[in-house]
């Protein structure tokens, strides 16, 4: 791919800049983190704004309210956002990085005209119901039934780790519709209310303090079978198009955030002093980040690559479990280079002196997560093993 910049893209560059400028301080400071009607109103406002600038959907067709935008466009759109400081995704993240993009694989025609348009403004925000107590990285193990009642499902059955349910209008919910067959075969999508009867919500307290993510417990809820995205039983098909654009191209702006937080631990190494030396003075340290800076660029092209081929084909291919699992281990392994520089100061939950030592340690409780959620580091070597590598299959259990 050519990815030198033509003159219609430097005026598209050009111009998200000089609106990101104006609109990004016009937009307000950060709500506090567990004020969810604030945060709510916060982030969809953002995207509210992003639409009516014609910058909702990067990549999203046209017909729906997207702006269809050229490959190199939208590593651009990445790249300013990121370097704005723009409000992220938030609590749109379901909806607008991998539930949107699934329905506009696999969704039939009504369930795009219902729910795209009013994604991409800000009006429906989803959550994600797949993981279990028994099936998080065997996701496939999941006993969430939907047994058919006529027109309906009537669901029963245990989410865990569903992210946002607190703020949702929708859930993508993978429940088990024909428990005889082989667990990969008997696995459905479904669209799911969560103002329905029957659904009960309990937030998660996490090591950082946050309940981003909920249990939410089931207990014989009625959903239309036309909430049904693609075939009864064709849902772990359409589970792994969804896992694709988690861990592909929904991560693309993370990159750019990540490279900006090891130029900030840069900076605090220039102010850290050990010994009436600087921490940047240590030629060991200085190498290992330019090591890190490296991998960082080598990240950042296997994004462009990602983004390449779900831009040519509508999904990223296998190749995101490699983006995946690079980008969670090499998130680890700058935080714990913050922790480092930071020295007794990284045990803070608030800045000490003019380090940042608050968001180090945030980020680097946040990066526990990051190599369980959206897949494990295990479940990912496994899928390049298998499927880039051509390696022997693990024997699985008859």
């Amino acid at each position: 791919m050519d990815l030198r910049y033509t003159a219609s893209e430097e005026t598209f560059r050009r111009e998200l800049r000089a609106w990101l400028a104006e609109a990004v301080p016009g937009h307000g400071a950060t709500p506090p983190q567990e004020d969810w009607d604030a945060r709510r109103e916060y982030d969809t406002g953002w995207q509210r704004k992003l639409y009516d600038a014609g910058y909702a959907g990067i990549n999203w067709p046209k017909e729906y309210g997207g702006r269809e935008a050229s490959l190199t466009e939208q590593l651009l759109y990445y790249e300013e956002i990121a370097r704005a400081g723009a409000p992220y995704v938030g609590v749109n993240f379901v909806g607008m990085l991998h539930g949107g993009p699934t329905l506009i694989v696999e969704g039939s025609e009504d369930q795009k005209k219902a729910h795209i348009p009013r994604i991409l403004k800000g009006e429906e925000v989803w959550c994600q119901g797949f993981s279990e107590p028994g099936a998080g990285s065997d996701l496939a193990s999941l006993q969430t039934r939907a047994e058919r009642d006529g027109d309906d499902y009537v669901l029963n059955g245990h989410k865990i780790w569903t992210s946002f349910a607190q703020v949702a209008d929708f859930c993508e919910l993978l429940v088990r519709t024909d428990p005889e067959a082989p667990k990969h075969r008997g696995i459905s999508w479904l669209i799911l209310p969560m103002d329905v009867a029957g659904i009960e919500i309990r937030p998660l307290p996490t090591l950082a303090g946050e309940t981003d993510f909920s249990e939410v417990f089931l207990s014989d809820v009625r959903v239309p079978v036309e909430n049904r995205v693609g075939a009864e039983n064709d849902g772990w098909r359409i589970t792994n198009v969804t896992l694709a654009f988690e861990r592909g191209t929904a991560f693309a702006s993370d990159m750019i955030h990540l490279q900006q937080f090891l130029r900030e631990l840069v900076a605090a190494a220039k102010q850290v002093t050990r010994h009436d030396a600087r921490a940047w003075d240590d030629a060991g340290l200085r190498r290992e980040v330019g090591h890190l800076a490296a991998e960082l660029d080598a990240l950042w092209a296997m994004v462009k690559l990602s983004v390449s081929e779900a831009s040519q084909t509508g999904v990223p291919g296998v190749g995101a479990a490699a983006v995946k699992l690079f980008y969670t281990e090499l998130y680890q392994r700058v935080c714990e280079l913050g922790l480092r520089i930071l020295g007794r100061a990284g045990l803070a939950r608030e800045d000490v002196g003019e380090l940042p030592s608050g968001k180090v340690l945030h980020r680097t409780l946040q990066s526990l997560s990051l190599t369980i959620a959206a897949g494990s580091s295990q479940i990912q070597r496994n899928i390049i093993s298998e499927r880039i590598l051509g390696l022997p299959r693990e024997p699985r259990p008859r």
